[in-house]
């Protein structure tokens, strides 16, 4: 399955970005805990380059606690501010604001020195779609400054948000790239949400991420369905054994497997089938 997903707001979006890049200190980006390296837009490098930059890994609530504390810490290394966040219940979120201020502590005092009383710290924030931007923003906003959903592409347009009297929060749209060279990342994408369902052949996408967890997840798998399966077994037996196991019939006894491919897909969305990270720092960085 090839997945490409760019509607045309996505290159409005990038462009808006680009022009007001200029009136931010720092750059906020949040990546799928999940998925870290897939959920990087490759693009956020380019345009943020001479910026100061926080990594907050959301949805951290979904993933592996071990693996997202490992990211959290390569990102440091490389150079980065980072941070673990679970928008859903606000854990880790006052982080951020401190540490947009602490990155503009030196900016700050050297302006007043100059006489400039007031200086707020303006910030952008940015992510792939269904990252979990607006449900960040309500949360330090503390009310609904910010339209939240369960799929991708709620934010439409740029706009200026009051955190703080002393902190401004320019939320822009979900931005993906033009092109996947590498169809995996497309892949885990689709997993998570950050890609249009309507564009997908769902019962594809179920095999592909049966595939997936029966490698790095398999008893996961075996304990939330209740089924049994070695490593020889095939997705599509695997998906069989779901359906069947869940009463999910389509005409005479034939198993229902566009059912089977939604309860899978959306138990991996909501967490059911446990804290689950689908790449690990060895996946990219050899040792």
């Amino acid at each position: 399955m090839n997945i490409q997903w760019y509607p045309g707001h996505m290159t409005k979006t990038r462009r808006m970005m680009a022009e007001n890049i200029s009136l931010v200190d720092v750059v906020i980006e949040l990546l799928d805990a999940r998925i870290p390296m897939s959920s990087k837009n490759p693009d956020i490098d380019k345009l943020a380059a001479n910026k100061k930059r926080i990594i907050v890994l959301n949805k951290a609530d979904l993933a592996d606690d071990e693996i997202t504390q490992q990211w959290t810490d390569y990102f440091k290394k490389e150079g980065f501010c980072a941070v673990k966040v679970d928008s859903s219940t606000g854990k880790g979120i006052n982080s951020i604001t401190e540490l947009s201020k602490e990155l503009m502590r030196e900016k700050i005092e050297r302006l007043k020195k100059r006489g400039r009383i007031f200086v707020p710290t303006r910030a952008m924030i940015v992510g792939i779609p269904n990252v979990g931007k607006s449900t960040l923003i309500n949360r330090l906003v503390g009310k609904s400054a910010a339209k939240t959903g369960d799929k991708p592409g709620i934010t439409k347009a740029k706009q200026w948000i009051r955190i703080k009297k002393d902190f401004e929060l320019l939320d822009t749209p979900g931005i993906l790239w033009p092109k996947f060279d590498d169809q995996s990342i497309g892949m885990k994408l689709a997993f998570t949400g950050a890609i249009n369902d309507n564009i997908l052949d769902e019962y594809t996408l179920a095999l592909k991420l049966t595939e997936c967890l029966k490698i790095k997840y398999p008893q996961r798998l075996k304990e939330r369905y209740s089924i049994e399966f070695n490593t020889d077994s095939t997705s599509d037996t695997i998906l069989d054994m779901i359906g069947e196991k869940r009463g999910f019939k389509a005409k005479g006894a034939e198993i229902d497997k566009k059912r089977t491919a939604e309860i899978l897909i959306d138990e991996f969305r909501g967490a059911k089938l446990g804290k689950i990270s689908l790449e690990q720092i060895s996946d990219f960085v050899s040792e």
